[in-house]
């Protein structure tokens, strides 16, 4: 009595296990053996100039506005929005590559900080850019 031949619905992975095994070897022995690639870069006839100091727009939790000139030293003073809008322009008109960046205390509404950032950007402001503290120890 003769069994009938039953078709074979298994693959054998050994080989294959077997394969991926030799390469992963191989790229084991010849990565070190392989150097970095060196950079050289290019040296400046010239210093760098440093960058400009931040104009700093600070919303505080009563929504008043302050602007403090870090490049100037100058203390904070409280403006209004068209106000704000026209000093940042006459600033950047003199210094253009001189940042804005917006500082708000933690108390001040999100809306409010948007609205300000909007606000700015619509006035042509260039460089604007939020302020937070670095976590401290």
């Amino acid at each position: 009595m003769r069994r009938a031949r039953k078709s074979i619905n298994q693959i054998n992975v050994v080989p294959y296990i077997d394969v991926m095994l030799v390469l992963l070897v191989i790229f084991m022995v010849t990565a070190p053996l392989v150097t970095p690639g060196e950079i050289e870069l290019p040296s400046v006839g010239s210093r760098l100039v440093a960058p400009a100091q931040p104009l700093e727009v600070t919303l505080r939790s009563d929504r008043s506005i302050w602007l403090r000139d870090q490049q100037a030293g100058g203390p904070s003073v409280q403006l209004s929005r068209d106000d704000l809008i026209a000093r940042i322009r006459d600033k950047q008109a003199r210094l253009p590559d001189q940042p804005v960046v917006i500082a708000a205390d933690k108390a001040s509404r999100y809306e409010d900080v948007l609205a300000i950032l909007d606000l700015l950007q619509r006035s042509g402001a260039r460089k604007v850019g939020l302020l937070a503290r670095p976590p401290g120890p």
